[in-house]
């Protein structure tokens, strides 16, 4: 009974988790999605690209069913890193379509299985795994991933994931954290 109810509710988390991060790309244009906002690159496409890749993987192979698509060998030095950014022969569409797709692979998966069920990560150093493990690996991953959406997509246009919360709102609470840093910081007091 709590194995059913465990498996239900994590499933749901990495469902919902899943729809805010993809909600972050809307409205944006084809630059704002692919642009490179930290010194390592990192842009919102590339997120969604990583994530597809890494749930194939996770949700699939680990468990002995493998993605329908090609992908590149998780051990391909080459390869490694191109899974986050989007090329630009790669649609935005392409990019969420295959997410979508293997949304639907992997959770294929979950509901397949028992949450005991065995699964092997040969790049883990303690590979032999249940798949409740991989799912909360998941929901752990997705949501860190969708934290750095947050980010990129407030430095993009301000957008961010607070409800009744508008910009004169956050102006104050700016200057109210700015005010309160630099009084922390000695250094920075003497400039106010």
């Amino acid at each position: 009974m709590i194995d059913d109810f465990a498996k239900d509710y994590l499933h749901n988390e990495l469902r919902e988790i899943r729809e805010e991060l993809l909600a972050k790309l809307d409205g944006l244009s084809e630059y704002d999605l692919r642009r490179p906002l930290t010194a390592t690159g990192t842009n919102l496409l590339g997120l969604v690209k990583h994530l597809a890749l890494w749930e194939s993987r996770y949700l699939g192979e680990v468990f002995g069913r493998p993605f329908p698509e090609a992908l590149p060998r998780w051990d391909d030095l080459e390869a490694r890193g191109t899974d986050l950014w989007a090329t630009e022969h790669e649609t935005r569409a392409q990019i969420i379509d295959r997410y979508r797709r293997v949304w639907d692979h992997a959770d294929a998966t979950i509901a397949a299985l028992p949450i005991d069920a065995p699964g092997h990560v040969p790049w883990w150093p303690r590979p032999d795994v249940l798949l409740f493990n991989v799912v909360v690996h998941r929901i752990t991953e997705t949501n860190r991933h969708a934290g750095h959406a947050d980010i990129l997509r407030e430095q993009l246009d301000g957008v961010v994931s607070a409800p009744g919360r508008d910009a004169a709102f956050w102006a104050q609470r700016h200057a109210e954290i700015e005010r309160a840093a630099r009084a922390a910081d000695p250094a920075t007091a003497v400039l106010e």
